[in-house]
């Protein structure tokens, strides 16, 4: 390997690869502090509507956020993966199906991570949507409005 495909291999599987674990910690924290935060919230200690709904989005949009560009960051190692793959085929003298194959194989593993943290952070994001939503009606309920 010469020192262009060790960069492009340390970009796609420590710079694509860490950025999407990096969110997948920021995705569960988002989900499991906003989980907490609707179980212990007493919505009628809240006067004023508005400000209720926004103490419960709070933090919600960097899920969605993250759902939206999760597959493109994926995707982005793909190319550089595939990139890296027509890279040594055209550095080897002869063709080797198995490398080439292999070479493939791997550039795909930055999609599937990808894939995988925004199906999560889509869940929660949903979940956690349809608990404000929850949250949000007892209180219209409880008010009489």
């Amino acid at each position: 390997m010469d020192g262009t495909t060790q960069w492009i291999n340390a970009l796609v599987d420590y710079g694509v690869i860490g950025l999407l674990a990096a969110l997948s910690v920021v995705t569960v924290g988002i989900g499991l502090e906003r989980g907490v935060f609707y179980r212990q919230i007493n919505v009628f200690s809240y006067v004023d509507k508005k400000e209720l709904e926004l103490h419960l989005n709070r933090r919600l949009h960097v899920l969605a956020s993250i759902a939206g560009n999760a597959p493109y960051l994926g995707l982005l190692g793909t190319v550089l993966g595939i990139m890296l793959t027509f890279y040594n085929m055209g550095l080897s003298a002869t063709l080797d199906t198995g490398k080439i194959m292999t070479g493939l194989a791997l550039a795909l593993k930055a999609t599937a991570v990808g894939l995988l943290v925004a199906l999560v952070a889509v869940t929660l994001y949903n979940t956690l949507l349809n608990h404000v939503r929850e949250l949000m009606l007892r209180w219209e309920i409880g008010r009489g409005k």
